[in-house]
């Protein structure tokens, strides 16, 4: 199992995302080569990918840590976290979690947010194994289009 910070967009980037997107939500499409490489040359948006050896190293999970500063601080969210159905059930999701976790404490981070839907059992389990807490708060969203 290998898991790389995403520094460059390949043939074989674009269509993992073409295949994990549809699997985390059928609200959004995938992003194209252009916003592919926008996340990759970013310093606030850390693209991590997981290869399986199983699977000829194919990319088959990715996870995405989004760092930011505001006046009250650093901040940071955990996005799109996602494992090809073919590779479930082998750990690629908390090494995953775990790479933007360590990323989020190298930049200096004293916290980590992220959201679950709670049909996603297997994704919210493993957060809270892993030492994620629900907060009590609301979130919103207001849409622009």
């Amino acid at each position: 199992m290998e898991v790389i910070e995403m520094t460059d967009v390949t043939s074989d980037v674009i269509q993992a995302f073409q295949l994990l997107i549809p699997q985390l939500t059928d609200h959004k499409a995938p992003p194209n080569e252009d916003a592919l490489r926008r996340m990759a040359n970013s310093q606030s948006v850390i693209v991590f990918l997981a290869r399986d050896p199983d699977l000829n190293d194919r990319i088959v999970g990715s996870a995405v840590l989004v760092a930011y500063e505001t006046p009250t601080g650093l901040h940071g969210w955990i996005e799109d976290v996602v494992v090809d159905q073919a590779a479930r059930g082998k750990g690629f999701g908390g090494v995953l979690t775990e790479a933007c976790l360590g990323k989020a404490r190298a930049l200096g981070l004293k916290a980590v947010n992220l959201t679950s839907r709670p049909s996603r059992k297997a994704a919210n389990r493993l957060y809270q194994k892993m030492g994620f807490q629900p907060r009590e708060t609301n979130v919103y969203e207001y849409r622009l289009d």
